[in-house]
């Protein structure tokens, strides 16, 4: 793992139980991001990228902050090699999740007019495109304390768990509470897991899905891989293999580790191709709160000719069957 030094912007590389402490920044990419090969080769010419001061401000903020490292995703991964990247794809939940910190910078939102007291429909924060990306949705769940900064790094909210926030001042704590509100009507995510990630856990398959149906990725295929941490899996990175084989392997893996049968509550108006959804999308209808029958459940897999499941079934009029899933919204 890659982390800058905040001191000194030099890049050290460490490994396993060898890697200190550290911040972590979620963003939105520009055009003129600082890259790895800069930050280790030609630092001169880095810094004149307009990336470079985004570096510069991370650092500044975590060292200001007692961190001495700082992991950012533009400069500390290697995207020249495929290991590496994919090594990181994989690792990236459980970094945002060791942090210490979370910066999440919100390019768009200006400290100077951001009030916590507007409603989300007229509020800056709400439109910010931070909260449309879909690598960004893990970066807001996995950590345990994201503080979130206005374009010119002025603190604006902070998500954490219920014990940090009853540290704040109390003259802070009602605008706080209100930024939490904030995040669960922007996001659809409920503010109990927002403080308690490890909470996700008991969150069933459609309604994880349905916080990234409206999320966009610049390569399709991330669509799938961004989801990965959120479900406690692992798939290979096969870059061009078009976004419904990266989210149907997605699905396969997360049916291998569950028996929520909530992952095929999802709607489509395009022609059926199946049990397995085609994108986070089609599960836009599902993010309300599921309960399923988890003790009682027996397995099921996917076999060669398709789902081997034991469900109640009840039959139609017309000599037709409905199946009963084992959860409901």
């Amino acid at each position: 793992m890659w982390l800058l030094d905040t001191s000194t912007l030099e890049l050290r590389d460490f490994v396993g139980a060898n890697i200190p402490p550290y911040a972590i920044l979620s963003h939105t990419w520009s055009e003129d991001e600082v890259t790895f090969r800069d930050m280790r080769k030609d630092r001169e010419a880095a810094k004149w990228k307009a990336g470079y001061a985004k570096v510069q401000k991370c650092c500044e903020n975590a060292r200001q902050d007692g961190h001495q490292f700082v992991w950012i995703d533009t400069c500390c991964i290697d995207k020249r090699s495929s290991a590496e990247l994919s090594e990181a794809i994989n690792s990236m939940y459980r970094w945002y999740q060791d942090a210490k910190l979370c910066y999440a910078y919100l390019a768009d939102v200006p400290s100077d007019i951001y009030n916590p007291f507007t409603s989300t429909d007229n509020d800056r924060l709400s439109k910010s495109r931070w909260f449309t990306r879909g690598w960004t949705l893990q970066e807001l769940i996995a950590p345990r304390i994201v503080q979130f900064l206005a374009r010119d790094w002025k603190p604006i909210g902070i998500k954490a768990p219920q014990e940090v926030l009853d540290l704040e001042d109390p003259e802070i704590r009602p605008r706080n509470d209100l930024f939490m509100s904030k995040l669960e009507t922007i996001t659809g995510i409920e503010k109990k897991i927002l403080r308690d990630p490890s909470r996700i856990r008991q969150t069933a398959a459609a309604q994880r899905m349905a916080w990234a149906a409206r999320r966009e990725t610049t390569r399709e295929e991330d669509l799938a891989y961004s989801l990965m941490g959120l479900f406690g899996v692992n798939i290979p990175i096969l870059y061009g293999e078009g976004e419904k084989k990266a989210f149907r392997r997605l699905q396969l893996e997360i049916i291998q580790m569950t028996t929520d049968q909530s992952i095929f509550v999802w709607r489509s108006d395009r022609a059926s191709s199946g049990l397995l959804a085609e994108s986070p999308r089609d599960f836009a209808n599902s993010g309300l709160p599921f309960v399923w029958q988890k003790p009682t459940l027996k397995s099921y897999s996917m076999t060669n000719i398709g789902l081997l499941v034991e469900l109640p079934t009840i039959k139609t009029r017309d000599g037709g069957y409905i199946l009963a899933l084992r959860c409901c919204m």
